[in-house]
């Protein structure tokens, strides 16, 4: 029986997440957070004090790290050498480094398996930054949904200004333009929509206003699989 893989690229806060997991839970397929496992790559080198600048013992580091992800109570979880680390990767700290090191090419190349392997076995929903383009260049359905950079840090903002590790609205604002320029600019991999992906600007949306429009490119997509 032939799987269905929804590919959802973008930039940073644009709902990406969100996103794919409201269209996993409607439409019954499982949900892939590519950004966690580079955050919880950043987050192995940052908890061994590793510069995430310093590609040679980066790379090193992966030869003795285990990422996997486990679905618990329908909520997925990410697992470094067996610690839960879901909740300790969602830090601006850790937004910042994860970008850096997506750049470095072995870290991709030591990720991309794990994601495909996923892919060929289930009905997916994954989102990042190079699904479509990269990898999962044959996914049936291809979205690039994006935001302007004012509503996504407005967003990450409301998200995390009642939690510990909160940040100006300002903060977050410099780093998402910053990431914006490492993720587009990176020879690897670079953050663009796919030729055959469609543009959802959800710039002003609410969330179920995202989710249906969503909806309506798939199933007018799913009609000619």
């Amino acid at each position: 029986m032939k799987t269905i893989n929804i590919a959802i690229d973008g930039p940073a806060g644009a709902g990406k997440s969100s996103l794919a997991k409201a269209l996993a839970s409607k439409l019954s397929y499982t949900y892939i957070d590519t950004g966690a496992l580079y955050r919880a790559v950043a987050y192995k080198a940052l908890s061994l004090r590793i510069s995430v600048c310093n590609n040679e013992k980066i790379i090193d580091m992966l030869e003795n790290t285990d990422i996997s992800f486990r679905h618990i109570n329908g909520l997925q979880r990410v697992y470094v050498d067996g610690e839960d680390v879901s909740g300790k990767i969602r830090t601006n700290e850790i937004s910042s480094a994860a970008s850096t090191v997506s750049a470095i090419p072995e870290v991709r190349s030591f990720l991309l398996g794990l994601q495909r392997d996923i892919a060929s076995k289930e009905n997916i929903v994954m989102d990042g930054r190079d699904i479509g383009t990269v990898v999962l260049p044959s996914a049936d359905i291809k979205i690039f949904l994006t935001a302007s950079s004012k509503d996504r840090a407005s967003r990450r903002y409301e998200e995390q200004k009642d939690t510990s590790s909160s940040v100006s609205y300002e903060e977050i604002l410099a780093t998402m333009i910053q990431r914006d320029k490492n993720d587009s600019e990176r020879s690897v991999a670079p953050l663009r929509p796919a030729d055959d992906a469609v543009i959802l600007d959800n710039s002003g949306f609410e969330p179920q206003q995202t989710i249906d429009a969503a909806l309506r490119i798939i199933e007018n997509k799913i009609n000619v699989i």
